[in-house]
């Protein structure tokens, strides 16, 4: 089978219905009506549907085998005002698919009707459209519903786009690929006086710049330098007046770092630290955690897989292997459970101009990348029923 000209058969409208999904963002645990649009259209194509998790979905098309792999994609946008000058600009103020998942969702959906026409698929493939990866997590929420049961998932697949990599190249990361992730919020606590006599009070703004500078050296003399860390303070809130030494201060941020085994440990020296900070100055802190995404590891052998899937799609040329990334995704969630991998889907055309980063008001993608992303996704899937791998 030509794999790519079955995908070229759904291709434009597969680019139809990114563009629908484009101009109409959802936040997470909203995506209500990008949710219905997917589960019509597997209902249309013949697979069984459920929903799960608020406003996830998931599709089924059973086949000859008993294996079973899944294939994920989220569905959520972010809250920015896009600025791109092109048709299918979103139309709701103040959201945008600034990430991509609404390429990630039109491609998954194209992989399922090119899949639903193949005879005699050797085993079942789930389709997971998962809401609100940009928040949250909507992944946690569906494997507690039962999503990789009935039939039991044995492995998962999933991609996200990158500008970095141009449209026909495909990036893979053996081993950890995304890092952990953990909030947190720190309240510094002092004593308020006059500016003209601040020996009567304790300046809680001075003992956040101290925590604030101390942090930027913890992962320097912390960690290993040869183990990723990156600890963040991005907000600051403090203080009433000019004349006057405050008496609280705000802050938050985040730590990620590619050591799962020591993630409890990096985040209670953190909090001692801060603690220990403001005591030598005579204040008090408090620290707050939110646990975030675990550290994302891909599968050996999956890996290896979609290399040699991507590579008949591709050529061995495109596809790269390419370094792991402090961002996080809670993709990492599904691979926790099941083997599985997790790789990179070139979209960027620096030529056109679409090298913008993730998360950007004017990030865009080269369309051509959505035939590549269900071309990949379809073969992985055959050849794994083969045994390829």
């Amino acid at each position: 089978m030509d794999i790519l000209k079955e995908v070229e058969k759904v291709e434009e409208e597969i680019i139809g219905i990114r563009r629908k999904i484009h101009m109409h963002p959802e936040l997470g645990f909203e995506e209500v009506k990008t949710s219905e649009l997917v589960y019509n259209y597997l209902k249309d194509i013949g697979l069984e549907v459920k929903r799960l998790a608020k406003t996830g979905v998931v599709g089924l098309l059973k086949g000859d085998g008993e294996r079973t792999i899944a294939i994920r994609a989220d569905m959520d946008a972010l809250p920015i005002q896009e600025e791109n000058e092109v048709e299918y600009a979103s139309k709701i103020p103040g959201k945008m698919h600034a990430c991509g998942h609404d390429v990630h969702t039109a491609i998954l959906l194209g992989t399922a009707k090119v899949l639903s026409r193949i005879k005699n698929v050797k085993g079942n493939v789930k389709f997971i459209f998962q809401p609100a990866e940009e928040t949250t997590g909507g992944a946690l929420p569906m494997i507690e519903e039962g999503v990789l049961e009935g039939p039991r998932v044995d492995a998962i697949i999933g991609l996200h786009v990158d500008p970095d990599l141009e449209v026909g190249q495909i990036g893979i990361t053996y081993g950890k690929a995304y890092a952990s992730s953990d909030m947190f919020d720190v309240i510094i606590k002092g004593r308020s006086s006059h500016g003209a006599e601040p020996h009567k009070g304790i300046d809680a703004l001075v003992i956040a710049a101290n925590v604030i500078s101390a942090l930027q050296t913890f992962a320097s003399r912390k960690t290993s330098p040869f183990t990723p860390i990156v600890v963040t303070v991005g907000t600051i809130k403090g203080g009433y007046a000019r004349n006057i030494i405050a008496d609280r201060v705000e802050m938050s941020g985040i730590i990620r770092m590619m050591e799962e085994e020591r993630r409890e440990e990096i985040v209670e020296s953190v909090e001692k630290m801060c603690k220990d900070i403001a005591k030598a100055y005579g204040g008090a802190a408090e620290f707050r955690r939110v646990k975030g995404y675990p550290l994302l590891i891909n599968d050996k052998g999956f890996t290896t897989l979609v290399k040699k899937s991507a590579s008949m799609i591709v050529g061995e040329e495109n596809v790269l292997e390419v370094s792991p990334s402090m961002g996080v995704e809670d993709f990492a969630y599904f691979l926790q459970r099941v083997p599985g991998t997790f790789y990179k889907l070139g979209c960027g055309n620096k030529e056109k101009g679409i090298d913008k980063p993730l998360h950007s008001s004017r990030f865009d993608v080269d369309e051509r990348c959505i035939k590549v992303g269900i071309a990949v996704h379809v073969m992985t899937v055959l050849n794994y029923f083969e045994g390829k791998y």
